[in-house]
Order: structure tokens, then C-alpha cells, then sequence
């Protein structure tokens, strides 16, 4: 599990990105007010015109089942029991089919690694559309893999032995290709041992070769390193009928260009330190945008929803990233750690710890629910130096 955990934990280059997120939250300080009755508080949030009981929301993770037999459907099973959205991902060790049936009548949106053939692209949204995926988050930043050192020195890629591939193995479009028939339930080996994988493709299994073959052709498809464009983003528009969500923003003048093309939110984020090394926190990036007067606009009109991403491990966190504009938050890593200690109930355990967390700070701070938080920078925090 050591190499399964540094894939987890892991981010590129020398951290320094994923350390940057970690200690912009620290700048910023909760100054409380007193004498407020605080006694019931409501943690409740609309997104997209839907209510949600908190702002909080799964961040897309892939690859699952290289931390835990049950993958991703624990994940969605646990979010539907605790009412957080669940955002899936296109690196599912799990079907579209299987994580939905998991997730029930809970929330969930679809992530997209934007594949370079239309065709699957087109498959892959009908299939998200018609399992209940109400959103469309499409990840930008990650058109190739970052230089992870760990994970290339241990030659740690679940991709290319099979897990993670899921969502292609299931796809109709995807394996046609190969004169193959889409696989249902399909169950990536547990543990994930890739020297075991390594050894059998180099024996001649048959199997192992395939999913061998199928992997480097999924990463082909959805990490392909063939970079999209703003005007590309015309034909998901043209294919989606529900909120497009532009996942990846760091820089104002991309913010302003969202709402420029008509998408309904984008996500701060950096994808957790995990693509490029020694970048700016994205904490940092988040306040810089909301600062936008053009953002603040479109946000205050409905016109743009501004969620976050990369760097959230506590309630105060939340508070944080609040205050400084964000209209709900993407919890990631953690909740990976709790799939893997524990599973369904590992990932339930993360999620109701972090919003009493939330909850309980809110209420010592002098605050009754999100609406006296969400955007008051000045009125609730102090950036302190370093």
C-alpha cells in the first residue's frame, strides 16, 4: 500500500505546489465576533439553483481501487448517506453505470478528462446524462500527467495495467475500436500489485496484455496531451444541457473569459500540486479572482458560480475559502484516506468530522450559516505575515 498512498499523497516535482496551498491557508486568520447567538446554525447551499445541505462537495478522484476493493462506489455511497455531491471521475475504476446505481438518489456530477475523439466524448455524456449526472466539470489542466518523481521512479501507473480505465472498458464507442464488447461490472484486481501485472504480461497473458493494451489506449484518449481550446468548448456546450463547470482556473483573466463564453462556474484549483511544480497557491489564486469587480458581479447576478479546490483539510479551511469568495468547496485527499482505512464508513467518518468541524468554527466565530460568510473577506479575515 506504500506506493498506493505516495500515488495518493503524492504531487509534482518537489511538492512545492501542493506545500503552497497548505500555508496560504495558514495566512489567513478567523478574527471572532462576540455576543452573537449563534446557538442553531445552518450549513445549507444552493449551487446551480439546487440546495445542497453543505457547501462541501467530493472532488473528482480517480483510481479508487488501487486504496480500497470498493473503489469509488463506497465513495458514492457514503456521499448519498451524508448528502455531499459527488463529483466523479473520467479515472474511475468503476463504470458510469455502477457509481450511479451506488450513489442512488444522492447528487452527482461528471468530470471529464476531455478525450481526443468526439465520438467517445459524445458517448461518455450520453452515458453521465442518462444516469443522473446533473453537472459537467471539465478538468483543463491535466491534458498530459504531471512529473511526479514517485511515481515515475516506481513505475506506479494503475492506468496501464488496467485500473482507472473503467469508464472506457464500459464504453460502447471506446471498445468498438477494438472489436470489443463493453464490459459491465467489470472488478480491477485487489490488491493492485503492478510488478504481478508486469511479470504476466511479460509471460504472455493474454488478459493482462489486453487491459495492458486498453490502458495506454484510454491514456491516449483522455490524457492525450493534445491541448484543447476556449472555442473547443463550443461543442460540450452543444452536448450538455445542464451547468458546465470549467475545472483548473488560476488567473483572473481566465475567470473573466469563463463568463465571456457562457459557462455557468469554474473551480480554483491546481489540482492539488499534482501538475505543475512551484506554482502559486491556489488559495492565492481564489482571492485574486474574487476580487475581479467583473467576478463579483457575476457571482452577485447568478451568472457565474465560483467553487474551490486544492488545499482543504479542516472546517476553518471551508470558513476560509468562504469568506475569501468561493461558493462551496471540493474536499479531495482526505476523504481518500478514510476509503483507505476504512472503506464506505472510512470515507462517511471524513465527511461528518470535517463539516461538525465547519460547523462547530462557525458558530464560535460568531456565525449563524454561509450566507453571513460566503464573500465578507474583510469582515471575517485577517492575512497575517509569514
Amino acid at each position: 500500500m506504500t506506493d498506493a498512498f505516495m500515488y495518493v499523497n503524492g504531487s509534482a516535482g518537489t511538492n512545492s505546489t501542493c506545500d503552497n496551498n497548505l500555508q496560504e491557508f495558514r495566512k489567513w486568520n478567523i478574527v471572532p465576533r462576540m455576543l452573537v447567538d449563534a446557538s442553531h446554525r445552518n450549513l445549507k447551499t444552493t449551487l446551480f439553483g439546487v440546495e445542497y445541505p453543505s457547501p462541501m462537495l467530493l472532488a473528482p478522484i480517480g483510481v479508487g481501487g488501487i486504496v480500497h476493493t470498493d473503489g469509488e462506489l463506497a465513495v458514492a455511497r457514503a456521499a448519498k448517506t451524508v448528502g455531499v455531491p459527488y463529483i466523479m471521475s473520467t479515472a474511475c475504476s468503476r463504470s458510469i453505470e455502477e457509481v450511479a446505481e451506488a450513489n442512488g438518489d444522492g447528487h452527482r456530477w461528471y468530470q471529464l478528462y476531455w478525450p481526443r475523439t468526439n465520438a467517445i466524448t459524445l458517448s461518455i455524456l450520453k452515458r453521465a446524462k442518462e444516469n443522473g449526472f446533473t453537472a459537467l466539470v471539465i478538468t483543463l489542466d491535466t491534458m498530459l500527467l504531471g512529473w511526479r518523481p514517485h511515481d515515475l521512479e516506481t513505475v506506479y501507473l494503475p492506468f496501464i495495467h488496467g485500473v482507472g480505465i473503467q469508464v472506457g472498458t464500459s464504453d460502447p464507442v471506446f471498445m468498438k475500436r477494438f472489436n470489443l464488447q463493453p464490459v459491465k461490472g467489470e472488478r480491477p484486481k485487489w490488491p493492485y500489485e503492478p510488478k504481478q501485472e508486469d511479470a504476466k504480461c511479460a509471460n504472455g497473458d493474454e488478459e493482462a496484455q489486453k487491459m495492458s493494451m486498453l490502458g495506454k489506449a484510454w491514456l491516449g484518449e483522455c490524457n492525450s496531451s493534445k491541448f484543447k481550446t476556449w472555442e473547443e468548448l463550443k461543442f460540450l456546450k452543444d452536448n450538455w444541457d445542464g451547468p458546465i463547470v470549467l475545472k483548473g482556473i488560476q488567473r483572473v483573466a481566465d475567470a473573466e473569459k469563463a463568463i465571456e463564453i457562457g459557462v455557468e462556474g469554474i473551480i480554483v484549483s491546481n489540482h492539488g500540486g499534482r501538475q505543475i511544480d512551484g506554482a502559486i497557491a491556489s488559495l492565492y489564486a481564489l482571492d485574486k479572482i474574487c476580487q475581479s469587480p467583473t467576478i463579483s458581479a457575476a457571482q452577485k447576478s447568478g451568472k457565474l458560480t465560483v467553487l474551490f479546490d486544492s488545499g482543504i483539510r479542516t472546517g476553518s479551511d471551508i470558513i476560509k475559502a468562504l469568506a475569501l469568495g468561493a461558493q462551496g468547496v471540493l474536499l479531495g485527499r482526505p476523504y481518500m484516506y478514510g476509503l483507505t482505512i476504512a472503506g464506505e464508513k472510512g470515507v462517511e467518518q471524513v465527511l461528518r468530522s470535517t463539516l461538525a468541524d465547519m460547523e462547530v468554527t462557525m458558530g464560535l466565530a460568531g456565525y449563524k450559516n454561509v450566507g453571513e460568510i460566503q464573500g465578507k473577506r474583510d469582515e471575517i479575515l485577517v492575512k497575517m505575515d509569514m
